[in-house]
C-alpha cells in the first residue's frame, strides 16, 4: 500500500551543513531530503517535503496535510519547545506524527528538555543526526502498515 507522508523541517533547518556542524552535522537539507526520498521510494511511499522558518507557514502545512496525508514526520526545531500553536495544529489534524531532532536535546540547554508537542505525537527520535529523520520515517511507515494490517 502506498502511504502519503509530509516531512516538515522547522526554523533554521535550511542552514543544515553550515549551522553549528559540531551539533547538527555536516549534511545539508538537500542531502537529508534525498535520503528520505530514497527511503520513501523503497517503501512505495509518497513523500512531500516542506521547510519554513515561519510558525504560521508550518501550521498551514500541517492543516493542509489533514486533507491528503496519512502521517507526518516533523522536526519542529526550537518551536517544539514552546509552540502551542503547532501542538494544537497537530492535534487538530489527528494524523500519526513522529517528532525528530538531529541533536540530543537532552544533552543541551535546559529549555530544550521539554517538548510541548510530545503529548500529541506517537513518538520522538532525538540525537541520531540525520539518521533521526530516517528512523522517524521508517517508524512511521511501519506504524501505518501495522494499522492497515489490523483492519
Amino acid at each position: 500500500m502506498a502511504f502519503k507522508i509530509l516531512l516538515i523541517h522547522g526554523p533554521n533547518l535550511n542552514l543544515l551543513g553550515k549551522r553549528e556542524p559540531k551539533i547538527y552535522g555536516t549534511s545539508g537539507l538537500d542531502a537529508i531530503n534525498a535520503q528520505m526520498k530514497r527511503i520513501a521510494e523503497e517503501n512505495e511511499t509518497e513523500l512531500r517535503v516542506f521547510q519554513s522558518n515561519s510558525e504560521g507557514a508550518l501550521i498551514d502545512a500541517i492543516h493542509e496535510a489533514g486533507d491528503w496525508a496519512d502521517g507526518i514526520v516533523i522536526n519542529p526545531g526550537a518551536y517544539g519547545h514552546y509552540s502551542y500553536a503547532i501542538r494544537d495544529a497537530l492535534s487538530a489534524v489527528n494524523l500519526p506524527t513522529i517528532e525528530v531532532h538531529i541533536s540530543n536535546v537532552f544533552a543541551r540547554e535546559e529549555f530544550r528538555y521539554k517538548s510541548v508537542i510530545a503529548a500529541v505525537v506517537i513518538g520522538c527520535i532525538t540525537g541520531l543526526g540525520w539518521r533521526s529523520y530516517a528512523c522517524g520515517l521508517q517508524s512511521l511507515i511501519a506504524v501505518l502498515q501495522e494499522r492497515v494490517n489490523q483492519t
